[in-house]
């Protein structure tokens, strides 16, 4: 029996696991945005959002 279906079961299982992974990660991000204390924190936080989602930020 071919092992291909196990594969791409394999890989689209580890592909969703690294996509919820990164969303999470984006939400982190943008919650310190916007809820740290500081402003040099929410500053920097909002750059690193901007080099997650690849844009610029002002």
């Amino acid at each position: 029996m071919s092992q291909i279906p196990d594969l791409l079961f394999n890989s689209a299982l580890l592909t969703g696991c690294a996509a919820l992974l990164y969303a999470c990660g984006l939400v982190f991000v943008a919650l310190v945005s916007v809820l740290a204390p500081s402003p040099e924190r929410r500053r920097d936080a909002r750059a690193t959002l901007g080099i997650l989602l690849r844009r610029r930020t002002r």
